[in-house]
């Protein structure tokens, strides 16, 4: 994979990347943009496809970039299409680092060392070479101002900015709010960067931890075992009553047309 360009997540963190502070925009939501942002520059490496609300894996040769190389390969160990929302929602720990280490080893930023309080040892990282942070800002600026359905590249990029709350530190105050609206509205011209963003967006809201709390919840339903031998007991179950009741009603000539209505409600 050539590195006459920076990839998606690397591009992601330069946006997020304060100039005169060295501090990240949101960086919590930023942790799951970069999750989601490997994903994206996956797919434009033809690494991955999506599949339905699912990823999968298409040709799992590695690209070159030991980073994305290690999102694929956990990945393919997965055996089958994985929920972007889960893919996202899983843990990455230190992945905004491995980033910012990788942009400080090709120059792009340099570490400055502080003190919390005077007490707690802190890195902030300054851009050193604001020129490509200008460039990739422009992007979006262009696509914005203009109109003009972006790249794909662009056009992800936009949404995972978005996503991740990046449109309020790209363009702050009330004189931004229309360009924080077209930067949201990119986000229909790239189906991949649109399945990301949303699945990151999802995640914040908590979907994915709530699903996997109701599986977990859940007690074994007999109604679904039921469904194996039955399917009036099954569906007598679903209702609230046992088998036996089930059996009783079947015998007093309750029908399965009768007990259709009640599992509408």
């Amino acid at each position: 994979m050539g590195r006459s360009r920076r990839t998606i997540p690397e591009e992601l963190l330069l946006l997020a990347l304060d100039p005169t502070t060295g501090t990240t925009a949101q960086p919590q939501s930023l942790d799951l943009g970069l999750a989601g942002a490997q994903l994206v520059e996956l797919a434009l490496a033809g690494r991955i496809a999506p599949d339905g609300d699912r990823i999968a894996v298409v040709l799992p040769r590695p690209t070159g970039d030991p980073t994305l190389d290690s999102a694929l390969e956990l990945l393919r160990r997965r055996g089958s299409p994985v929920r972007a929302v889960h893919w996202i929602g899983g843990p990455r720990l230190g992945l905004r680092q491995t980033y910012l280490s990788h942009l400080e080893r090709c120059g792009m930023v340099h570490a400055v060392e502080n003190q919390m309080c005077g007490v707690l040892p802190t890195t902030r990282y300054q851009a050193t070479d604001t020129a490509v942070s200008r460039q990739i800002r422009a992007r979006l600026d262009t696509a914005i101002r203009t109109g003009t359905p972006p790249d794909a590249r662009t056009a992800a990029l936009a949404a995972l900015a978005h996503s991740v709350g990046l449109g309020k530190h790209l363009y702050p105050g009330n004189e931004g709010r229309s360009s924080r609206s077209r930067l949201r509205d990119l986000i229909r011209h790239d189906p991949m960067g649109g399945l990301v963003a949303h699945a990151v967006m999802d995640v914040q809201n908590g979907v994915a931890g709530q699903a996997a709390a109701a599986r977990r919840s859940q007690p074994p339903s007999a109604g679904t075992r039921a469904v194996a031998r039955t399917p009036a007991t099954a569906a007598m179950s679903v209702v609230g009553q046992s088998p036996q009741v089930s059996e009783q009603g079947r015998r007093r000539g309750v029908t399965r047309a009768a007990v259709r209505p009640s599992l509408s409600h």
